[in-house]
């Protein structure tokens, strides 16, 4: 009985140093997978880039993705945490973010970070928040755990900012802060992808052509078109129009038409021995049986 009791109480005493050890453990299988896929999926710059001015090209984002204060005078402005998140997410393979690491009386410590899964560059900033804000001209202490959450992402928002702007290609910011002016400014036409939606429903509504068919006329799937191809389209679209050429001097018409499947065949197979087994009944059957 004693040593049962014994053998309880001993698994009842929190093992502090295996919980962090196998925290760690976890952590860091977490991060070799992460890595590991990155390896195995590398980013296309080209696509990425094309995927973050595509994404500059909604107002809804334009309308956010600068800040402006003065200072000295002078007007101070520069790609908001938004757009920074924008690039971040469309870059791709790129893991950042903001972790809360303590919390002690009266503030907490902090950490923004960012990290190319792909190259191992990584940025981080370690901070204090103060659980406190001005109000009104007074000091306005904290205790509300939702309220020293906001806190701390608020005050990390401008780190992990400069953090993803580290890492992100100082040519590719400078391109998506001129496409977010293009589209505040009325000069834009919308996404690459929106347009070539629709001029793929333009060639199947008025040629009967579809995307399999275009697709296979370019060589590749239409969600890697650039707007080159989007310009061919186009030029092929206005040949149609005016008559200078026909569907079937630019496209396919068997193209996406699936082969017949192994099942199909095989069920073909199996209805042929079927009938050929009811004949082969039906034929006994009218046999004449000997007297």
């Amino acid at each position: 009985m004693n040593d049962l009791s014994n053998q309880f109480q001993y698994q009842q005493v929190p093992q502090q140093g295996v919980l962090a050890q196998a925290s760690a453990s976890r952590e860091m299988e977490e991060v070799k997978g992460a890595i590991f896929l990155a390896k195995q999926f590398p980013r296309n710059p080209f696509q990425s880039e094309q995927r973050i001015l595509d994404s500059c090209k909604r107002p809804a984002l334009a309308n956010v993705a600068m800040y402006q204060y003065p200072r000295g005078g002078q007007k101070v402005t520069g790609p908001s945490i938004r757009l920074a998140e924008v690039l971040a997410q469309n870059w791709g393979n790129l893991s950042f973010g903001i972790k809360e690491l303590e919390q002690r009386e009266g503030e907490s410590v902090a950490m923004a970070y960012a990290w190319d899964l792909e190259t191992n560059v990584r940025q981080e900033k370690v901070f204090t928040v103060k659980h406190s804000m001005k109000a009104r001209g007074s000091i306005k202490k904290l205790d509300d755990p939702r309220d020293i959450y906001e806190k701390v992402a608020n005050d990390g928002s401008r780190r992990l900012r400069a953090c993803i702007l580290g890492i992100i290609p100082g040519d590719i910011v400078d391109k998506a802060v001129e496409e977010c002016e293009r589209t505040l400014s009325g000069n834009n036409k919308g996404p690459l992808k929106d347009r070539i939606a629709g001029a793929l429903k333009a060639f199947k509504d008025n040629y009967r052509v579809t995307q399999e068919m275009i697709e296979t006329r370019f060589g590749y799937n239409a969600d890697s078109f650039t707007e080159y191809d989007y310009l061919e389209m186009i030029k092929i679209f206005n040949s149609l129009k005016d008559g200078m050429s026909k569907v079937e001097d630019w496209f396919d018409k068997n193209a996406g038409k699936q082969a017949t499947s192994g099942l199909a065949a095989a069920f073909g197979e199996t209805k042929k021995e079927d009938a050929s087994k009811v004949q082969e009944v039906t034929n006994d059957g009218n046999e004449t049986k000997p007297k």
